[in-house]
């Protein structure tokens, strides 16, 4: 059967989303607290980064056996999904500090994690965060031919097997950053004038782009080379710590958004949606492990989608108490709030998703 899309009205949706933001400000003046990263924030961006840069040192600096070395690169992975989870994002969103320097600094991070700040806030900042789960807009739910995400793309026979194949291609994300996406991105976005904020200067674009990838792969590729390891050894080891960091970020962006109980939504032959942004972001996004404390902690609040779509520009320190006020409040207004209470639960319900969407639509 095919999901009906959820229709609420244009009064009682922005009822809600200035009932919430009312109640959400109030926390903060109550509270007298900032939107913004605290010194909890900080001293958990100090700990990823020393997950990402500590277990390459030992490797580089201790003659240690294969084993070893293969267990620190997937630490630096986790680290390195830690960093881009918890300092970058939070950063190029504009809440990780109250200071635009700090923020423009920490989000540069994404250079040292094979990314660019340019893409990743036209894809992310401007694409996923404005058109959740609409095809064609959110590149998020674009997989290209080989995994199909939505029910709007177009269904391959070979999407009969994904279920199967698609975790393990998951673990290809940010190797796909340092090689291929970003130039795509870059082309394409310079192309269509996206920006998020002031249009860059291509040139300028083109310039910082290439001089991150030459430094990106001066650190991780020709730094160990040069330190005596062999070509073989700093594959593996790039190729372990990609994997790892790509595995994680993938499953838990599409543990938010590819899901049973998330909307595919399509906007009508006007190019309008059915619905207001706020309610939007309630249809196409979902939490999961909301009281696990190491679910928060390392995921950067990430389990928290939902309060974290509506409320992107605070910092995730802060979601664990708005979850409570978004929560009430979606329930007054008889609105949904999508949430899987473990993580377990919700990639049993992802792979259920990607079995769904791998039938050909006319048995689905």
């Amino acid at each position: 059967m095919t999901k009906q899309a959820l229709t609420f009205s244009r009064k009682d949706s922005a009822k809600f989303f200035k009932t919430l933001n009312k109640r959400v400000n109030d926390y903060f003046k109550d509270n007298n607290i900032k939107r913004t990263g605290n010194w909890k924030l900080y001293l958990k961006a100090i700990f990823m980064f020393a997950l990402l840069v500590v277990p390459v040192i030992l490797v580089l600096t201790i003659t240690l056996p294969g084993w070893a070395q293969i267990l620190c690169m997937i630490t630096t992975g986790i680290g390195m999904a830690g960093v881009g989870m918890n300092v970058m994002h939070d950063a190029n969103h504009g809440s990780f500090s109250s200071k635009k320097w700090v923020n423009k600094l920490m989000g540069s991070s994404i250079y040292i994690l094979a990314g660019n700040d340019y893409n990743w806030k036209v894809q992310h900042n401007v694409l996923h965060h404005t058109y959740t789960n609409i095809q064609g807009h959110d590149e998020d739910i674009d997989a290209g031919r080989i995994i199909r995400f939505s029910k709007h793309t177009r269904w391959l026979r070979i999407h009969k097997y994904q279920r199967y194949y698609a975790f393990f291609l998951y673990g290809l994300l940010t190797a796909n950053w340092a090689i291929t996406t970003d130039f795509i991105q870059t082309y394409q976005y310079l192309k269509r004038k996206l920006a998020y904020g002031k249009f860059p200067n291509p040139t300028t674009q083109w310039t910082k782009l290439i001089i991150g990838k030459i430094v990106y792969y001066s650190i991780w590729v020709v730094l160990p080379l040069s330190l005596g390891f062999a070509w073989w050894e700093v594959l593996i080891g790039f190729v372990v710590m990609h994997y790892t960091a790509g595995i994680i970020l993938s499953v838990i962006f599409q543990l938010a958004h590819v899901m049973p109980n998330t909307e595919m939504p399509l906007p009508d032959k006007n190019g309008n949606m059915k619905n207001t942004w706020a309610i939007h972001q309630l249809l196409t996004t979902s939490n999961f492990s909301p009281k696990s404390w190491l679910a928060s902690f390392y995921t950067g609040g990430l389990n928290r989608q939902v309060e974290h779509h509506l409320f992107s520009h605070i910092s995730h320190i802060h979601y664990g108490k708005i979850a409570k006020i978004v929560k009430q409040t979606a329930k007054e207004f008889s609105l949904p709030y999508n949430e899987y209470n473990t993580f377990w639960k919700a990639v049993a319900e992802h792979y259920n998703q990607l079995k769904i969407l791998g039938r050909k639509p006319a048995l689905a």
